[in-house]
């Protein structure tokens, strides 16, 4: 069996019923009968506390999915019968297959910003609103990609390497080098909130000049840090760290490849914490061996998880993490308590407070 008895919360929620209205409703007006009901939730990952206890303090009865191996389509969907809401963590693929099974949920929940496994316009379809974490993973993301960017301007991890094979031994000025970033030109790929802050640490640390490409200029990065909007030719060309901060869509699905890592500069450092479906990684591997570009950092990668005979593992050059943008204990817990108070939203009737497709309301409501 996939769910463990003692990560139930079995507690009670009040919800109010017409005898004539065909929708639940949390107060209605005309004359009504009090039934006890539980609304139940099931969660795929282990939640920290923060969220499990507005939960339980809401009226849910939850369930997790604590087994540390991935859910299979089939086995999710079987999961969701009997339950009123998904909390969704992990690569779970909300699509066409699983919502024509799972049409009675009232609202699925993702534990994470990054939506591209979910198809938005199938849950609208069949009425399930559907939200994400935003604003809360901003500044810890950003930081990871501030990280990354210095750890490989440095080397850090291979010379960290180096010390573990008993290879610190003579001194060379010559060996080692890293590259400077004081002053250098950093363009982001996607200036959302998440590039937004790393420019502002970028400009107020190193004094590095900001070019960004987006799907439009956006005044605030003009006026507050000077960034130029510029073709993505030109984010190429002229980047000496350039750091993607874009969602995976059609559109950017694999835009990193052969074509545009060519016109980046030799010295120049690719960074990836968005989703690693937008650069084709044979390629970027192939960009470091000949030294098209300078070096990688990743914290992101195609497929998840890496294999540990990954090529970049090995390269002095690049530095790769195992998806851990958002993982510290602040940060978890916040989008713990997004992701909570979006299932409790649904679970009253309410809109979610990050709802990714708002149509769904005016959908319900039509209907």
């Amino acid at each position: 069996m996939f769910l463990k008895p003692a990560n139930r919360l079995r507690v009670k929620y009040w919800i109010y019923l017409t005898g004539h209205c065909k929708k639940q409703k949390i107060i209605c007006r005309h004359s009504c009968s009090i039934l006890l009901l539980t609304m139940n939730v099931l969660i795929t990952r282990s939640l920290p506390q923060k969220g499990l206890d507005l939960l339980k303090a809401a009226g849910c009865n939850v369930t997790q999915y604590t087994e540390k191996r991935e859910l299979s389509p089939a086995q999710l969907i079987e999961l969701c019968q009997g339950q009123d809401i998904l909390l969704s963590s992990g690569p779970n693929h909300i699509d066409e297959d699983f919502l024509k099974a799972c049409g009675h949920l009232k609202g699925v929940a993702l534990l994470s910003v990054g939506h591209d496994k979910v198809n938005l316009e199938g849950a609208t379809r069949y009425g399930i609103p559907v939200s994400n974490t935003p604003d809360v993973i901003t500044q810890t993301t950003a930081d990871t990609a501030f990280l990354l960017m210095l750890a490989v301007s440095r080397n850090a991890f291979a010379m960290s390497r180096s010390i573990e094979q008993g290879e610190w031994h003579f001194y060379d000025p010559t060996a080692n080098l890293g590259l400077d970033l004081y002053g250098k030109t950093l363009g982001i790929f996607g200036m959302g909130r998440i590039g937004f802050d790393l420019a502002t640490k970028c400009k107020a640390y190193f004094g590095m000049n900001i070019i960004y490409h987006n799907r439009k200029p956006r005044t605030e990065a003009e006026q507050q840090l000077d960034a130029r909007y510029v073709s993505f030719d030109e984010l190429l060309q002229q980047s000496d760290v350039l750091s993607v901060h874009a969602g995976l869509s059609a559109e950017t699905k694999g835009l990193f490849n052969h074509a545009a890592f060519a016109q980046m500069k030799s010295s120049s450092i690719f960074i990836n914490t968005a989703r690693g479906g937008i650069h084709q990684e044979e390629d970027l591997i192939k960009a470091l061996r000949n030294k098209t570009i300078w070096g990688a950092g990743l914290d992101v990668t195609n497929p998840e998880p890496m294999r540990e005979d990954n090529p970049l593992l090995h390269m002095q050059n690049v530095c790769v993490l195992p998806h851990i943008g958002s993982a510290t204990v602040e940060t978890r817990n916040n989008m713990a308590v997004k992701a909570a108070e979006n299932v409790i939203a649904a679970i009253k009737g309410q809109p979610m407070p990050d709802i990714l497709n708002p149509e769904v309301y005016s959908k319900k409501h039509a209907g």
